[in-house]
């Protein structure tokens, strides 16, 4: 579902700039032609800007080091090239494109992919490759209804871990950004599965809900409010020692989960990425190291960029 609505979000924005050019270029009006089509094609750079002014008021008074204007530069820069590749090109297009592998009679650990909102598995491609090369087991999953309450995809979860469990004879490791380290956590609250997970790594996850929240309307955003009662009750249901398993990326230039502390957990492993936006924080070195590192890779030491641009963590 996703898939075909992000295809047809790009697809229509390329002809409207195509409609926009070609009307106003016929009417000898190239100022106008140009500026509105790039505005279509490109708009979206102006609203991931806003959410940089955004997340540098609401950080000011958070613990997490503040970011310099130049991080936040470089951050949404980042983050413009970043998006452009995930939304435009790999969920729409390529969400298919590194399918699932467990190769028969593997006894290497594996790892379940859970991407977050208005995401498939398409966001997770550059990792997928990385691992197939190396051997590594691994599923990834859609979470589907797309704007459907969190709780309801613990499901697709267990149904992926149970497979690579299957499939290795050993608990996987679970990573898991923004939403999807929460319906990570749903998951286990449901089966209280915790000895069927090895380790769970969290980017960029709004544990403790994130200001953009108040400006959702479907239900799984309104769950991501700042201290929602859902994010409550969740809480209620974990034991505190639970988190020992997590590792959680937060930083001072996510965009999408911001205050930025929101992001780690009491009794975690908390990390934090400098200089690096929400959805290129999924694809940072130091979160592939820590994947390789929890399923027992020898190739945790040398690992070569996937995405230009990111930054070491701190």
């Amino acid at each position: 579902m996703l898939a075909r609505l992000q295809q047809v979000t790009t697809l229509g924005l390329i002809a409207a700039a195509l409609l926009w050019a070609a009307y106003f270029g016929a009417r000898g009006e190239p100022v106008w032609a140009g500026t509105g089509a790039l505005l279509l094609l490109f708009g979206y750079a102006l609203v991931l800007a806003l959410e940089f002014v955004l997340l540098w008021f609401v950080n000011r008074n958070d613990p997490t080091p503040r970011a310099t204007a130049w991080q936040l530069f470089k951050a949404w820069w980042g983050e413009v090239h970043t998006a452009a590749r995930v939304f435009c090109w790999r969920q729409p297009f390529r969400s298919n494109a590194e399918p699932d592998h467990l190769p028969a009679g593997t006894q290497r650990r594996g790892v379940v992919f859970v991407h977050g909102f208005v995401c498939n598995r398409g966001l997770w491609n550059p990792l997928m490759a990385r691992l197939r090369a190396l051997g590594v087991p691994f599923v990834a999953v859609n979470l589907e209804p797309v704007f459907g309450s969190i709780d309801r995809y613990a499901d697709v979860i267990d149904a992926a871990v149970q497979k690579v469990r299957s499939a290795t004879g050993s608990a996987p490791v679970v990573v898991a950004h923004s939403m999807g380290g929460l319906a990570t956590r749903a998951w286990l609250a449901a089966t209280q599965g915790d000895e069927r997970v090895h380790r769970v790594i969290t980017i960029g996850t709004p544990h403790r809900g994130t200001f953009l929240g108040r400006f959702g309307r479907t239900n799984n955003t309104r769950q991501m409010r700042l201290g929602s009662e859902w994010q409550q009750q969740l809480a209620a249901r974990e034991p505190p020692q639970r988190f020992e398993r997590f590792t959680c990326f937060y930083g001072h230039c996510d965009n999408v989960v911001f205050p930025a502390s929101t992001a780690t957990l009491p009794g975690a492993d908390n990390r934090h990425i400098v200089g690096t936006a929400h959805v290129h924080m999924a694809h940072h070195d130091d979160v592939f190291r820590e994947v390789l590192r929890w399923i027992g890779s020898e190739s945790a030491g040398a690992v070569t960029r996937a995405e230009p641009g990111a930054t070491a963590a701190r």
